[in-house]
């Protein structure tokens, strides 16, 4: 052998692709650097392409600005063990068309976070709860075409749901919401802010049946009053953060049990409001005992 052969040493792709390169390397890069050493050689393109096939993750905003459509469907066609899926930067083209492929063949989805995504429809949500009893974090934020049907369907089939959503999802109404709670009672965090078809009927159903409530996002539920406020107190004794601001019928005379307990409030007491906007108007905020 001659001494250059010797000196040589192992070319990266002469490493077990399986073995070393996919679990111990490749998943340090960022997705971009992944998507651009495919440009490199059809070596690198189909070591790529065997990644990709097996990563459990994919979170198209680690390519900063938005992922071209064909990018995105290029790097997606041969996954199939996917557990998170966050496209929420892909909003300005994300259609029925590029997403239910993906759902339709990732049947393992725990996460999928598509918020903002507008151009999706109703199907995307019956293709979730078909092809994913899995699923336990959704994150539909201002999904407006989110309607109570499909919400239905979502609840019957995935009862494992810890973790939901709803914010701006304007067509449901009380009971979606009910049902949704019945069919789906492991919820520890539940967002239905700025919705004003809500009533308290159904946070008071939220309340009575996910016990195990962590994190309430009531923002901009203008409807809302005391009476579902103190049922929450009542129920919910795992509470740690309750968001209540723009709910302009709920007072501190139904909060403050929840505030005694501990419970991380977005609205100040009125007393500490009143201080704050003293200390605006003249400058300097005097001394006051707050435990008077």
């Amino acid at each position: 052998m001659e001494t250059g052969e010797r000196s040589r040493g192992c070319q990266f792709l002469e490493l077990p692709w399986e073995d070393v390169l996919v679990p111990h390397v490749l998943c340090h890069l960022p997705l971009g650097q992944l998507v651009c050493l495919q440009r490199v050689s059809k070596q690198f393109r189909s070591l790529i392409q065997l990644y990709l096939a097996n990563c459990h993750s994919l979170d198209t905003s680690q390519f900063g600005a938005a992922i071209p459509q064909q990018a995105f469907c290029r790097i997606l066609k041969d996954s199939t063990v996917l557990h998170h899926l966050i496209v929420h930067s892909c909003s300005s083209w994300l259609t029925d068309l590029e997403l239910l492929p993906v759902i339709g063949q990732n049947h393992h989805l725990e996460k999928v976070d598509v918020t903002g995504c507008c151009g999706l429809s109703r199907r995307t949500l019956v293709a979730l709860a078909l092809s994913c009893p899995n699923l336990q974090y959704l994150l539909l934020r201002q999904c407006d075409w989110v309607d109570p049907l499909s919400l239905r369907s979502l609840a019957d089939h995935c009862g494992r749901l810890v973790s939901i959503d709803l914010t701006a999802c304007k067509q449901l109404n009380d009971e979606a919401i009910c049902y949704l709670v019945r069919k789906c009672p492991k919820i520890r965090s539940l967002s239905l802010a700025v919705n004003a078809n809500l009533s308290d009927s159904s946070v008071q159903e939220v309340a009575k049946l996910c016990t195990d409530l962590e994190h309430l996002d009531l923002t901009g539920c203008l409807r809302l009053k005391n009476e579902c406020i103190r049922t929450v107190a009542e129920y919910c004794t795992k509470l740690n953060s309750l968001k209540v601001n723009h709910c302009h019928n709920i007072t501190e005379g139904s909060l403050e049990v929840l505030r005694k307990r501990g419970v991380d409030i977005d609205v100040q007491p009125p007393l500490h409001r009143a201080l704050v906007l003293l200390q605006d108007v003249v400058g300097f905020a005097p001394y006051i005992n707050l435990q008077i």
